[in-house]
């Protein structure tokens, strides 16, 4: 009796687990295989927008590259207009001061012509 209830549940336990058929297995796996295309599409596309992004950043780059290098040239350029503005500035002062020096020496001359015509009427 032992060895008939021992052989009876060996071939229950050998018949419970079944055998996967072909459509089973082809149930379970195609709508895995619609999501995997589907997702392979979105990774298509985003990686299609990564390389027309990588594109634009670096037409952005050269383009800064080239705004820099403008930019630069501009700042020298000024700065070599106030250098020459500050060169003009200290020719005119020095001019301006000159021309103090020559209105003094005229009002110096102007009273002693003055003082010598005075005294040439008195005589």
């Amino acid at each position: 009796m032992k060895r008939s209830i021992l052989v009876l549940l060996s071939v229950l336990f050998a018949f419970s687990f079944g055998c996967a058929t072909k459509e089973y297995v082809k149930e379970q796996i195609d709508p895995l295989a619609a999501r995997i295309a589907k997702l392979e599409a979105r990774v298509a596309a985003v990686e299609s927008k990564l390389g027309s992004l990588q594109g634009d950043v670096s037409a952005v780059s050269k383009d800064a590259a080239a705004a820099k290098a403008l930019a630069q040239d501009a700042m020298k350029a000024a700065q070599d207009s106030s250098v020459k503005a500050d060169a003009a500035a200290s020719r005119a002062e020095a001019a301006a001061k000159k021309a103090e020096e020559s209105l003094g020496s005229a009002e110096m001359a102007s009273k002693k012509a003055k003082k010598a015509f005075e005294l040439q009427q008195k005589k």
